[in-house]
């Protein structure tokens, strides 16, 4: 571990039990469920859809069955039939033989509903056979692709291989990167959505990557990409709009939690084992954060002009 990172932690740690550093105003505060909801009203627009988003998730832990316990609790009283599958998938070395344990069963109930996957690859799952069984996999419905795209209608999805975009030696680098750009200028959706394991901006251990900020954002910004996924900090955070597009961190889906230190940009943070959920209207974007327990932790709107 890097001198700087061990540092963060050390520092961060209070900030991850909602204490902020000097003269910084922690964002968790203690509100009640229903002062978040009064907060951010649901928009009046037609509900395009809905769905949700884990990261960090293939430990087989107790913390990973808790958090797939609530979301198939959410799901039965409001529906959706797509998960974002943001990375590590599988720990700790991408070991396919451990599916059963670490994907089949924590959302069996899910599976069995007829919701589908859609996964990207972690750092984690390249260890092994660069997660060429993860790509193959049915359940995580990746067309055989390590970077593809899915969806229909007014929303539609650019999964990304982050592990090739975040080191400069990948030969698969900049064809990714090109990849991305071309496929969002052809897109007719309103919403498009993009995601991937690594982080861009994050208010937690790995702070800002500075080659996905450079590469990656001025896309983001060309295309009027409102909306950013991504798992690897293990945690739950929620930007405010920079330069247009909002950046949600959805990495409390199992693993060992990692500290927040919110930073001007933070529109809301917090170190707890999580999934968010999005719904997607015709001219916003509701986010909302859910913790293992059931109860909603977030909720922010993204807007589409």
């Amino acid at each position: 571990m890097s001198t700087n990172r061990r540092q963060f932690l050390v520092g961060a740690g209070l900030a991850g039990l909602g204490i902020a550093g000097a003269g910084k105003l922690f964002v968790d505060r203690a509100n009640s469920i229903e002062d978040i909801m009064s907060a951010v009203p649901i928009p009046k627009s037609k509900l395009l859809q809905r769905f949700a988003v884990l990261a960090d998730t293939g430990t087989g832990s107790l913390n990973q069955y808790s958090v797939g316990r609530a979301l198939a609790q959410y799901h039965t009283k409001n529906p959706f039939n797509t998960i974002l599958l943001a990375g590590d998938n599988i720990y700790t070395n991408g070991e396919f033989s451990k599916i059963k344990p670490v994907f089949a069963i924590p959302y069996q109930d899910l599976l069995q509903r007829g919701v589908k996957f859609y996964a990207s690859l972690g750092n984690h799952d390249v260890r092994t056979m660069n997660g060429d069984l993860q790509v193959a996999y049915p359940e995580f419905n990746m067309q055989g692709q390590r970077y593809y795209t899915h969806g229909q209608g007014d929303v539609r999805f650019f999964v990304l291989n982050t592990n090739d975009i975040v080191n400069p030696q990948s030969p698969e680098r900049v064809k990714q990167l090109d990849w991305l750009d071309r496929v969002l200028a052809a897109s007719t959706a309103k919403w498009n959505i993009v995601y991937g394991h690594h982080n861009i901006y994050s208010a937690g251990v790995y702070e800002v990557n500075k080659i996905m900020a450079r590469d990656i954002t001025p896309i983001l910004k060309k295309h009027k990409v409102r909306l950013w996924i991504n798992g690897h900090d293990h945690n739950y955070q929620r930007s405010k709009p920079i330069d247009g597009t909002t950046y949600m961190v959805c990495g409390g889906g199992g693993a060992g939690l990692y500290p927040v230190q919110p930073q001007s940009w933070t529109a809301f943070a917090k170190s707890v084992h999580s999934f968010g959920i999005v719904e997607v209207y015709q001219d916003q974007i509701l986010l909302t954060g859910i913790d293992s327990k059931g109860e909603i932790i977030d909720r922010g709107l993204v807007n589409l002009a």
